[in-house]
């Protein structure tokens, strides 16, 4: 499995949880009972399906190496396996934060990805 993983969150909910000190998640997160994370094949599929047209966006990659058990890889859409962790995320796991803006074709552009 991926050991980066990544979140796409709202600039208000990012800075929530930077004045918390942890992430515990968007309100679909808190009502699932776990965060949901997307691998780099599948987070612009997210994107478009759970954050169209959305503005004040940032993509945030999470390394999952300190998580344990919290990390499960659970069936989501068309069967995928889907990183989900069950607790809040520790912002010290976050290896970067960046803006995922629209282009001008309503898409979101995202950043290059290395590795």
């Amino acid at each position: 499995m991926d050991r980066i993983i990544y979140k796409i969150a709202t600039r208000d909910q990012w800075t929530e949880a930077e004045r918390a000190g942890a992430f515990a998640g968007a309100p679909i997160d808190i009502a699932d009972g776990f965060i949901h994370f997307s691998t780099a094949d599948q987070m612009r599929e997210t994107a478009a399906k759970h954050f169209a047209g959305q503005e004040d966006l940032l993509l945030v990659a999470v390394d999952t190496k300190d998580f344990g058990d919290a990390l499960k890889w659970e069936v989501s859409r068309g069967g995928a396996l889907f990183p989900h962790l069950y607790g809040p995320l520790d912002l010290a796991a976050a290896i970067w934060v960046k803006e995922l803006p629209l282009g001008e074709d309503g898409a979101h552009q995202f950043p290059e990805i290395e590795g």
